[in-house]
């Protein structure tokens, strides 16, 4: 018995759900026919639902160890050719080949599976080192570890090594999710090997083996079929036409009408039918013949015949797709929003080293001086590395994503690259596939017709009655005509009836309908259903009937409806036309108030299905989409080129008919008008659109090359998780955006005071005290990740002129704080300082809190803080206020000039009622900030400064490119022999080809 893909390596469940199968086929085969079809009818369970309850029954049987990260190497690699020899598929269905033959195969073809090169994880480790503000901390180890301050020299390294370690972890935990994921379902196939029907790994399937594909089962391997299960003696035909070369090659699914028109060589019933849905799009099982090729990963929907493997995964027409998006780099719109803030701030830093020089000079400061020195200029360029880079933001940024990943993970949602969280939250566009996505991906009957003076009832009774009863073959279109009786149960109680089918004809080619001869209570019935023509053809209703019946078939035709006429014949009298049956691939129950949650967040959804456009729009118009959908001809080689073709994109609801390049090239454009775009998709055809969009999505059930072309994979069906997904990513982004415009503020308040301290009182914090506030501020605010925030109602972006100018703003404030106490230490007695004190310490208390609460503003009033912010916050207060109460690190007291009026105490403590008096003048200086931020963010023009403009056309640009493409290069000699290129327009059989 063959295991479907949903089969897991655990022996003990595996085989229990193989007895079930065997268990329900025994009771099956001990039922006459119409019992037996009306037990399948009540017990039939869908194969995904039914494999999703036996996966979560046993979770706890395949749990992957937390420590088994690491893959085992195999050794085999393959070559880099896919050419098979003849000779190798040439074996016998009966013997199939010898267990001898397979170790050399394997070599030569390695395993049958889809591997992308494995990332080194050290050079990935060392990747975290790299980037404008991480540059700065590294050159800050240079200089702190030359000047000897071996206190500054570890902490910093601690942070960098800090942000490396969760950064390297956190994206190889999601990784690892994703991983075990394909590692704990494992793909089972029988193949015949020295003359005996064997279950192995689906990896383990060498070119030349002969498989036996049923229904239920995913295909293994690029096959080509031999002959059915139940007709071994064909596969004589199969050889004959073989050696005739009567069989088309292996190529692309989407070339297989082109393949049967030009190679006829199929007559008859089909053998399997198979669901290519994830590579074309197309929703419909397609049958397959003998000598066809059906391709791996595609689904067995009908059917049970032998297959020739003819080549590997990696060989495979999934294997090509995939090599096209592997190794693709794309740097990603949240590090290049890093690097150019990181990028601004070494600029502000190179400049305040600069004034701090200028002025030093002038001072007659040295450039180095003894190294217990506070006083020279390294030591101020030192002090101004660490506190002009955020040294904490890499940190605080890289875990605010990994705790936003790791609670999307909760909710089916896993992350394989943590930026892509950020490109989510700015997301104003969603590209989706419709097949399997936005729809089940299964056939229903919708809107029965049922002319006029007939019954439902009878009507869907015949129509089962005029269908294949073999229930472990089932045809799809017989299968949904079957389990549609669910809804009818007045229809069930006719079959209950002693009826007995005499002869049943599948469907033929010719006559377009399938029939069946059956018998109840010694009267005959010959009922037939099929394309409503044919039937139509058969009866001889009335004009009034017949008109009626054409224009509901066109009217189906047009929704695009499948339409089934049925029609009977009782005791060869005349045929009596019953209605018409309507077949679609519906949208998912959830999938229309998902698209209006989506659309209410600002981002509207356009369906991009490789189905025909009837089928489209009338998905569209279900799901209220709206009716704007084109078919691919207006894309690429079409009519419109330029501006007009970018703006259709824009205004479009969907496309249809679509390849693989026509989804990248929608994706590319809206790119190209400045929109942030988000693919979801389940097929290999998928691959190449979701790599390149801004965040691509692979939903539940999506192959192996989707899910390594995305960023984000659902392990939950449909559409509904990326509502929740892109509320999160905005509340993530949030605390993101939240934390920068913190830690720039801190920079510039520094900054600010330090080189007007350094310059007009020659006076600095001391360096110890300074690596303290950066590291308090950063470990204070690493509880950013857990904090409350809202969800925005649009797509976010970071706006930062914006953020530069309110920053910049309150940077200046706290400075001007700064200096105000600073100020009042010059009055008589010190001013604030009640019976002594420390200047350093004064100044490092009051720092410290004024920066440690400035994210309780720049956090915004929406919601309240979390508790473990707040204690975070508080933690750090009182490590502060014991450093300032014990004068910690304080050094010897500073002379400056003017010279300070009170009296320093040499171990640098202060006394309780100053420290009192710091935090209250803190709190009056935070308050005056918050009004500050708040008056500034309710200022229009301010509020929308830095906002893109989601929809930018240069008309001249895309209309140059729209020519450009329609060129192309051609050689020609000249009068002398000379040759030379020119450029000439393309005919329209060359546009076409591309």
């Amino acid at each position: 018995m063959a295991f479907g893909h949903h089969d897991v390596e655990n022996g003990d469940a595996a085989t229990t759900r193989t007895r079930s199968r065997q268990n329900s086929q025994v009771n099956y085969d001990q039922l006459d026919e119409y019992a037996a079809l009306q037990k399948y009818i009540t017990t039939y369970r869908d194969p995904k639902a039914a494999a999703a309850a036996e996966e979560g029954g046993d979770a706890a049987a395949k749990k992957k160890p937390f420590w088994a990260f690491w893959r085992k190497d195999d050794g085999f690699g393959g070559s880099d050719s896919g050419f098979v020899p003849n000779e190798w598929l040439e074996a016998d269905i009966r013997q199939g080949i010898h267990s001898s033959d397979v170790e050399s195969r394997r070599k030569r073809f390695g395993w049958n599976e889809i591997s992308s090169d494995k990332e080194n994880m050290f050079l990935k480790f060392l990747g975290f080192f790299t980037g404008p503000i991480l540059y700065v901390m590294e050159i800050a180890v240079l200089l702190a570890a030359g000047l000897r301050d071996w206190i500054d020299l570890g902490v910093i390294i601690g942070i960098l090594m800090l942000n490396a370690i969760v950064g390297w972890y956190q994206e190889k935990q999601a990784a690892d999710v994703v991983a075990s994921l394909k590692g704990d379902i494992a793909m089972k196939a029988i193949v015949i090997r020295d003359g005996q029907e064997q279950e192995i790994k689906a990896r383990e399937i060498v070119p030349g083996d002969i498989l036996v594909v049923e229904e239920g089962t995913t295909v293994p391997a690029d096959c080509r079929l031999i002959c059915d299960y139940e007709k071994p003696e064909e596969f004589a035909i199969y050889k004959e036409l073989l050696a005739e070369d009567k069989f088309a090659d292996g190529g692309d699914p989407d070339d297989e009408k082109d393949d049967e028109e030009e190679n006829p060589i199929h007559s008859g019933p089909s053998i399997i039918a198979t669901d290519q849905s994830a590579i074309t799009g197309e929703s419909l099982a397609v049958d397959k013949y003998m000598g066809e090729i059906c391709y791996y990963t595609t689904g067995c929907k009908r059917g049970k015949a032998y297959a020739v493997a003819l080549t590997s995964a990696k060989h495979s027409f999934v294997g090509r797709t995939a090599s096209l998006v592997q190794g693709a780099k794309d740097s990603g719109h949240f590090k290049a929003i890093m690097d150019s803030i990181g990028t601004a701030l070494l600029v502000l830093v190179i400049f305040w080293i600069m004034a701090a020089w200028i002025g030093g000079f002038f001072r007659h400061l040295k450039i180095a001086t003894p190294e217990h020195s506070e006083n020279s200029l390294l030591k101020y360029a030192l002090i101004l590395l660490i506190i002009g880079v955020p040294v904490g933001l890499p940190v605080v940024t890289t875990t605010t994503l990994a705790v936003g990943a790791a609670y999307l993970a909760t909710q089916h949602a896993i992350v394989q690259k943590l930026t892509a969280i950020e490109s989510l939250a700015g997301v104003d566009v969603l590209c989706s596939d419709k097949t399997g996505t936005l729809t089940a991906n299964q056939l229903s009957i919708r809107e029965p017709y049922v002319t006029e003076g007939e019954d439902v009832n009878w009507m869907m009774a015949v129509a089962a009655l005029a269908s294949s009863h073999n229930i472990k073959s089932l045809d799809p279109i017989d299968k949904v005509t079957i389990l549609t009786l669910k809804r009818y149960p007045k229809a069930r109680e006719i079959l209950q009836q002693p009826w007995k089918t005499e002869k049943f004809t599948p469907f033929d080619p010719v006559s377009k309908r399938i029939t069946a001869i059956c018998t109840l209570n010694g009267d005959t019935y010959t009922c037939a259903k099929g394309a409503p023509k044919a039937v139509l053809n058969l009866t001889d209703c009335s004009a009034e009937t017949e008109a009626l019946f054409r224009d509901k078939a066109t009217e189906f035709a047009r929704r695009g409806f499948r339409s089934l006429g049925v029609a009977y014949q009782k005791n060869n009298e005349g045929w009596i036309l019953l209605g018409m049956l309507s077949m679609f691939d519906p949208p998912r129950e959830d999938t229309a108030q998902t698209i209006l949650e989506a659309q209410a967040l600002g981002v509207p959804v356009k369906m991009l299905t490789g189905d025909a456009i009837a089928i489209a729009k009338e998905t569209c118009k279900m799901l209220a989409m709206g009716t704007k959908v084109y078919n691919s001809t207006k894309l690429i080689a079409g009519g419109l080129t330029g501006t007009t073709q970018h703006d259709l994109v824009e205004r479009a609801d969907g496309f249809a008919e679509v390849f693989p390049e026509h989804k990248y090239q929608v994706v590319e454009m809206l790119q190209q008008r400045g929109h942030l775009t988000a693919m979801t998709g389940d097929g290999v055809n998928d691959a190449p659109s979701l790599k390149k969009a801004d965040c691509g999505i692979a939903v539940e059930g999506a192959t192996e090359a989707a899910q390594a072309a995305a960023d984000i994979v659902f392990l939950a069906p449909g559409l509904s998780t990326i509502v929740f997904a892109i509320k999160t990513a905005r509340q993530i982004f949030q605390r993101m955006k939240a934390y920068i415009q913190y830690r720039i503020a801190l920079c510039l308040h520094l900054e600010i005071y330090l080189v007007t301290s350094m310059i007009i009182i020659r006076e600095t914090i001391r360096t110890d005290l300074i690596v303290f506030i950066a590291l308090f501020a950063d470990l204070a605010t690493v509880a950013v990740a857990y904090d409350n925030a809202h969800s925005d109602p649009r797509p976010v972006e970071w706006q930062l002129p914006k953020i530069w100018i309110i920053s910049t703003i309150l940077g200046a404030l706290l400075a001007l704080g700064t200096w105000v106490i600073r100020g009042t230490l010059f009055l008589p007695n010190g001013g604030i300082v009640q019976n002594f004190g420390s200047v350093q310490e004064i100044l490092f208390l009051e720092v410290a809190l004024t920066e440690n609460w400035l994210i309780f503003v720049t956090r915004g009033g929406k919601t309240l803080p979390s508790w473990q912010l707040v204690g975070a916050i508080l933690g750090v207060d009182a490590l502060a206020t014991i450093f300032c109460l014990f004068g910690w690190l304080s050094g010897d007291p500073i002379h400056t000039n003017p010279p300070t009026p009170f009296h320093q105490r040499q171990d640098g403590w202060v006394d309780i009622v100053t420290v009192v008096v710091i935090w209250a003048y803190s709190i009056g200086v935070t308050i005056i900030v918050a009004i500050v931020y708040y008056l500034l963010n309710r200022i229009p023009a301010l509020d929308n400064l830095g906002r893109k403009n989601r929809s930018v056309k240069d008309t001249a640009l895309e209309n140059m490119i729209g020519r450009l493409s329609k060129l192309a290069v051609e050689h020609e000699v000249g009068e002398h022999g000379r040759g030379r290129y020119t450029l000439v327009t393309k005919s329209e059989e060359e546009a076409e080809e591309e």
